[in-house]
């Protein structure tokens, strides 16, 4: 069984694998338009957003493809049932998975989590510089929502810089506005 992972998974599966790809799936965007109440934010907050997919036909979304095995299948996909579906009102959808490996003849069908408009987290579309101030005060039992972003955009910037992903990125930008003490040159002190 293939399980394909957008968000935290590519960065923390939390479950056993036997092997990984980096690659896409057409047909879905990334948004974070999904809010978490557990892992990146909790029950008090109003607004900890998360990243699902949205259909939209000519997209790409980027991420990582995990082989799970024998003992591993039952594992994993309990795991997962709990952390995406039970705790996060995530949906399971197949979907064509295409490895990024240029000697990869045919898609992978892989497992995928999707949060839709009819559970009860979803939080809809915002503007970029909103989301990146919902992400600047969220945290929950998985850390602060900072690091999800930038996670998943330092993901995208290094395992997959072909690819575009407007959304992550501007967000990121407009989190670094708000923040710019987060990043630093390599430039010593004397040179800035």
């Amino acid at each position: 069984v293939w399980i394909f992972g957008y968000g935290s998974l590519v960065w923390r599966p939390g479950f056993e694998f036997t092997s990984r790809k980096v690659g896409f799936i057409r047909g879905y965007s990334r948004r974070f338009w999904q809010g978490d109440t557990f892992h990146r934010g909790s029950e008090r907050m109003l607004q900890h957003p998360v990243t699902t997919l949205l259909f939209h036909f000519q997209a790409c979304t980027w991420g990582v493809a995990y082989e799970v095995r024998g003992e591993q299948i039952a594992a994993s996909l309990q795991y997962l049932n709990m952390r995406e579906a039970v705790l996060g009102g995530y949906v399971t959808k197949l979907v064509k998975f295409h490895p990024q490996e240029k000697d990869a003849e045919e898609p992978i069908l892989a497992l995928v989590y999707i949060a839709t408009p009819q559970n009860p987290s979803y939080l809809g579309p915002a503007s970029e510089e909103d989301i990146a101030a919902q992400i600047l005060v969220s945290s929950g039992c998985a850390g602060h929502n900072i690091e999800y972003l930038l996670r998943l955009a330092d993901f995208m910037r290094y395992f997959c810089p072909q690819a575009e992903d407007k959304h992550l990125f501007s967000i990121e930008e407009a989190l670094t506005s708000i923040l710019p003490c987060l990043y630093y040159t390599e430039e010593s002190p004397e040179e800035t």
